[in-house]
């Protein structure tokens, strides 16, 4: 009966589709904790989320040729957390079941957390488009006319006007690039809600159904839902701040990088004041962040060394290489460098920045500081 019930939650596509599994049940018997970790790394490995990804950059902080490997510790872990291996085994459930369940659930539920906690209000957003469009009655579905019961992917179904007809002519996703520009962008709306009050409406939902159909209007195509989300999103002032290690360069020397910044000859010499005054509140927020991170850890200096030290090598430097290594390095557990990892950005998504240019030199004054903190510590250390 368990294990009837435990196919009924799974698609049945998964069901049906054969795959290679691996031994599960007797790895779980036996407490063959290396083959349980080499199936979950299989697993991760192979799964297409996990690859887009990567190609994305989601991945590149956990190392170049080791990208895979903190994200199949994580997995592991979380498994370990909820109980999971015995549930499989006091379910009855087979290998097949289970490869699917951790596949299909358990890390793509892992990954969509990620995605959400890295860009809070462009994955926000994206969800409210695609229900706007969905029950909207302005709108309507072109992909499925004269076959209703036509399954697609939601990104891959093709959304219009309720009003266009059948046949209307598609355009090219290049054209309808270049004729979006010409939508109007729309200013913030600052608005505090969500049960915290701790995130800002950016556009209220009245509004955003009038940008979409504008957006449709300018295109005058239908638009599958990954474009037209991407469409509707250009004209928003969306902000998700999410420290990232350096892409290339070392860890001191800022000039080889791209430039972020370019001079403005119209600016006036208000604009300029306005500015440079903004930038330095940027860099002068340095301090209080820190402060929020020793707040964060109750002000032990022993625990606050660590997260600072956590800070470093995993965000500002390029170098220090995966997660496991930065805490052999440290000399502390792995999840005790992902819980202070979740402790920083938890502190970095409260920062509120109006453009990039005061992101950016937030980011160098906090390198320099943090920076100037490690060495005052290992020259302590030292003596």
């Amino acid at each position: 009966m368990s294990e009837l019930k435990t196919k009924e939650r799974l698609p049945r596509s998964i069901q049906n589709k054969q795959v290679k599994v691996g031994k599960w049940i007797d790895s779980l018997k036996t407490s063959d904790v290396n083959q349980i970790w080499t199936e979950l790394h299989r697993i991760v490995s192979s799964h297409p989320l996990v690859r887009a990804s990567k190609r994305a950059g989601f991945l590149v902080e956990e190392g170049k040729h080791n990208a895979y490997t903190d994200l199949t510790q994580e997995l592991f872990v979380a498994l370990l957390s909820k109980d999971r291996f015995q549930h499989y085994l006091d379910t009855g459930m087979t290998d097949s079941e289970i490869e699917a369940e951790i596949s299909q659930i358990e890390l793509t539920n892992m990954l969509t957390a990620e995605l959400r906690k890295r860009y809070p209000e462009s994955y926000r957003l994206a969800r409210r488009i695609s229900t706007l469009i969905q029950s909207s009655p302005a709108f309507r579905r072109f992909d499925n006319i004269g076959n209703p019961e036509a399954h697609r992917r939601l990104a891959d179904r093709l959304y219009g006007l309720a009003e266009w007809k059948d046949n209307k002519t598609r355009r090219d996703v290049q054209e309808m690039d270049e004729r979006v520009k010409v939508v109007a962008f729309y200013g913030r709306d600052t608005r505090m809600v969500g049960c915290t009050g701790d995130a800002q409406i950016v556009i209220s939902n009245p509004e955003l159904e009038k940008l979409i159909i504008r957006v449709f209007k300018a295109v005058d195509s239908p638009v599958d839902v990954r474009s037209l989300r991407s469409f509707v999103m250009s004209r928003l002032p969306i902000m998700d701040i999410h420290l990232v290690p350096v892409g290339s360069g070392t860890d001191s020397d800022d000039d080889d990088r791209a430039p972020f910044e370019f001079t403005d000859q119209r600016d006036t010499p208000e604009e300029d004041l306005l500015r440079n005054e903004a930038e330095k509140a940027a860099a002068d927020s340095v301090d209080s962040f820190l402060e929020t991170l020793s707040h964060s850890v109750r002000g032990k200096t022993k625990q606050y060394d660590r997260i600072i030290n956590v800070l470093w090598h995993c965000y500002l430097i390029t170098n220090s290489g995966t997660q496991l290594e930065v805490a052999e390095l440290l000399g502390v557990s792995d999840s005790l460098v992902s819980d202070y990892r979740k402790r920083i950005e938890i502190n970095l998504q409260q920062l509120s920045f109006s453009g990039v240019n005061e992101a950016r030199h937030f980011e160098k004054a906090l390198k320099l500081k943090v920076k100037e903190l490690i060495t005052v510590e290992r020259e302590e250390i030292a003596a």
